[in-house]
């Protein structure tokens, strides 16, 4: 059934704040999981919104915690969530991104003790907004074996890309590093539909299609070997240089465990620190020609902003199971 956005916002913010999030902790939150829904990506959107719940309930996520830049020098600073949701720290780290971006030409901001990060595009659409490339990358819970391992080892650690373009939305590049995204395994296994073989293996290694397994298990990384060095390259920038905890030392946050301590990163460029702004808009739309003169060739975001834009004036469709655990959940049944 169809729900405008501000029906889903509101019952998603009042069901985080049912659970012990503080106002602007549910907002933010809440905001970016619609958002995500409204893009096409069910599984950073409103299917989240009862682990979260859970999460804050649990004590697994703290709906009380201050964000605070804790650290900074230069065109580098650190941001530490103090255990709550991943959404404010994220918006100060991306803000900070974009003001010493600025002013030295690149920023690097770190993002340490922290939570699900959600679709990684989502944070760096300010710093699209403001004319300038960005780059994001979150570990998470183990997931992917180590390159000839069996157990899993790697977080999905997803990486995501922004280029603005001069009067065109942005380029946008949003990825895991396994075959498949682990909230689409949530949403097999929510539905109790078996996996396509290819997309992960059990605790012991072996080929699954059970999707409640393969999130106990480990995720085929894409590329094969490839992709687990991906997966080592995003957890050392954002780990080993945040002082967040390691994948492995994350518990799934699909069963009880730990509180996570995840970490993320995001990295703003200013254009006109390099050959220039002008030069960089007018190459950019170079390539875009070359390649959509290529028939059938679609541009990377095109599909989400197209949905988005879709969603703001027709409405959400999510299921009636879904509306009436967020009805539940926001204590509206």
């Amino acid at each position: 059934m169809k729900c405008s956005v501000e029906e889903t916002t509101t019952l998603a913010a009042r069901a985080l704040r049912t659970a012990g999030a503080s106002r602007a902790m549910a907002q933010a939150t809440a905001q970016a999981l619609v958002q995500a829904e409204m893009e096409g990506f069910s599984g950073h959107g409103l299917a989240r919104v009862a682990l979260y719940c859970e999460h804050l309930r649990r004590g697994r996520a703290d709906g009380k915690a201050r964000p605070k830049l804790v650290k900074k020098k230069g065109a580098t600073c650190l941001v530490d969530a103090a255990g709550g949701l991943a959404y404010p720290a994220a918006a100060i780290a991306a803000k900070e991104a974009i003001r010493r971006a600025k002013r030295y030409g690149i920023a690097f901001a770190g993002v340490t003790n922290s939570h699900h990060f959600g679709a990684a595009a989502f944070h760096l659409a300010p710093v699209a907004r403001e004319g300038l490339v960005g780059l994001a990358f979150t570990n998470s819970p183990s997931a992917i074996n180590a390159w000839g391992g069996k157990k899993a080892f790697f977080g999905t650690n997803p990486i995501a890309a922004v280029f603005p373009r001069k009067g065109a939305d942005p380029i946008v590049v949003d990825l895991s590093l396994t075959e498949v995204a682990r909230g689409k395994i949530m949403l097999f296994a929510r539905q109790e539909r078996p996996i396509p073989l290819g997309w992960a293996v059990d605790k012991d290694g072996n080929p699954t299609t059970d999707p409640k397994a393969a999130l106990t298990g480990s995720l085929s990384a894409i590329g094969g070997m490839k992709g687990t060095m991906l997966a080592l390259i995003v957890e050392v920038l954002c780990v080993a240089l945040t002082g967040a905890a390691f994948s492995f030392e994350n518990d799934s946050y699909f069963e009880p465990g730990n509180k996570p301590r995840i970490g993320h990163a995001i990295l703003a460029i200013d254009p006109d620190a390099l050959a220039g702004a002008g030069s960089y808009f007018s190459r950019l739309e170079v390539m875009i020609s070359r390649m959509l003169a290529d028939g059938g060739v679609r541009l990377p975001g095109a599909r989400r902003q197209q949905t988005a834009a879709r969603a703001r004036e027709q409405g959400i469709e999510i299921s009636e199971a879904l509306l009436g655990e967020l009805r539940t959940l926001a204590g509206k049944a």
